[in-house]
């Protein structure tokens, strides 16, 4: 595998799920690649049946199990060679592709689940061709031009021509930072809008959880085994709402130069960051978060030689399963990346330049009205709502202390959790635990102005590692 003459990948078995790498050999004098070596982690296979498995319930008593699950795992690993191979010919990943119908497989695609006669589908799962912007890079990066031909003009053609087939290009920079700005750059996102895609995939998620149950498993298999494959679909959603977040106080941008016509920057509109809003809220409601007892009686403790590890949700509860974590915890997903400091200040900045668009003030006034505010339920969805309601002080308190938070955006958290505990200790309600809630919170905001540099904010359960796994690695062409 070490011979330059040859170009390789590699299958490569390791103890947990990992990265797969397209790298290669370059000659340092020139930056010419002599050799490409792709790296795939064979346990990467496991965590897309593993998702395949949550959303199909395939395992019926007495009958055969579809095929469906192996072969969205192996279009899945034709996706990803491809991606790899794409890194070992320099090209760098094209996050803004799949917001423009899948034009490079540089991008991180997320498994597209559809719904078909009331039950899920799994047949377009994934691409199986080359993108159209990874022809246009391969067509740039390693044409041949006739004899005469000027190079210089002829390259400018193709990219004058991507352009104008409306391909943009945007990369890791862009796409991972949680803070992010731009409205179609993401990881493991899908669809031309982040915020349609996300109410679709909620829709997806809904009906897999309401399906769930013994059938997500083998038969003989341990009936705690059940919380592996909830974890990928209790969180199905957490990608596209980070994609869909990335509207509030969003920036649609380019890497534009000088006289190559592409727009340089564009604010959003009040109606897209209204809808993108709408939408991540919805991510926390209650009945978004509940869990049916049916299937809460069916996941027992963890038998001996089953221990628990990184890709279970985390508990509070010591050995049984725990739903008011799984709950507090996809509530803190969604209010960490609404109330992240860039996000926040960006949000005072562009209401500064256009009074049209949602301030920071207005933003958590929506955020505390649909759960703090909100009629308090009881039972389960009541739990849900208090764990919730503290998902979202406990972020409120983090910024107002961020570092990283301006001035004016710590002014706002500090006087909006002012309000707050002033309608806290006013409430009346029914029933002894949610006086005991409103009063907790109430005092939790006085110790916070009281001596804020004393208080300590509470770091909440972290969600299991989530992602399908791609490449951290930026493998690209910089030589030129």
């Amino acid at each position: 595998p070490m011979d330059v003459r040859y170009n390789m990948i590699n299958w490569v078995h390791r103890s947990t799920r990992g990265w797969s790498y397209g790298g290669g050999v370059t000659d340092p004098r020139t930056g010419e690649i002599i050799k490409g070596h792709v790296v795939l982690g064979s346990l990467r296979v496991r965590q897309d049946y593993l998702i395949a498995e949550g959303l199909l319930a395939p395992y019926e008593d007495g009958k055969p199990v579809s095929k469906e699950m192996e072969e969205m795992a192996l279009a899945r690993l034709r996706q990803l060679a491809a991606h790899e191979v794409g890194h070992t010919l320099g090209l760098a990943h094209a996050y803004s592709s799949s917001a423009e119908s899948m034009s490079s497989v540089m991008d991180y695609p997320h498994p597209i689940a559809k719904i078909k006669d009331g039950k899920i589908d799994l047949s377009e799962a994934y691409d199986t061709k080359i993108g159209s912007f990874d022809k246009v890079s391969i067509t740039w990066g390693y044409q041949d031009f006739p004899q005469g031909t000027n190079e210089e003009s002829a390259l400018e053609q193709i990219i004058q021509n991507s352009l104008k087939a409306g391909q943009t290009f945007l990369s890791d920079q862009d796409a991972r930072p949680l803070g992010g700005a731009h409205p179609y750059t993401h990881l493991w996102d899908n669809g031309k809008d982040p915020v349609d895609e996300l109410n679709r995939v909620m829709e997806i998620r809904a009906l897999a959880l309401k399906n769930f149950g013994e059938k997500n498993i083998k038969l003989g298999a341990p009936m705690a085994m059940l919380e592996e494959a909830l974890v990928p679909m209790y969180f199905f959603h957490r990608y596209q709402a980070e994609a869909a977040v990335k509207m509030i106080g969003g920036l649609n941008y380019r890497y534009a130069l000088r006289g190559d016509g592409q727009p340089v920057t564009e604010l959003l509109t009040p109606y897209q960051e209204k809808r993108a809003l709408d939408a991540l809220l919805k991510t926390v409601e209650p009945a978004s978060l509940v869990l049916p007892e049916s299937l809460l009686k069916i996941i027992p403790p963890r038998p001996i030689g089953y221990s628990r590890h990184r890709e279970l949700i985390k508990l509070k509860t010591e050995l049984t399963f725990d739903p008011l974590s799984a709950a507090e915890t996809a509530a803190d997903l969604t209010f960490s990346m609404i109330l992240n400091p860039a996000r926040a200040n960006r949000l005072i900045e562009h209401h500064a330049r256009n009074t049209n668009l949602p301030g920071l003030e207005n933003v958590i006034d929506r955020l505390i009205n649909a759960t703090i505010k909100s009629t308090p339920k009881q039972g389960m969805e009541g739990a849900i709502q208090m764990a919730t309601n503290y998902a979202l002080f406990t972020n409120m308190s983090k910024l107002a202390l961020s570092k990283s938070a301006s001035a004016e955006t710590k002014a706002i958290l500090f006087w909006k959790l002012d309000q707050l505990k002033g309608w806290l200790q006013t409430k009346s309600v029914i029933g002894e635990d949610w006086r005991a809630h409103y009063s907790f919170m109430a005092k939790q905001i006085y110790s916070l102005q009281d001596d804020p540099d004393e208080f300590k904010t509470e770091d909440l359960l972290p969600a299991p590692p989530g992602m399908p796994i791609g490449n951290t690695e930026e493998n690209y062409c910089t030589h030129h």
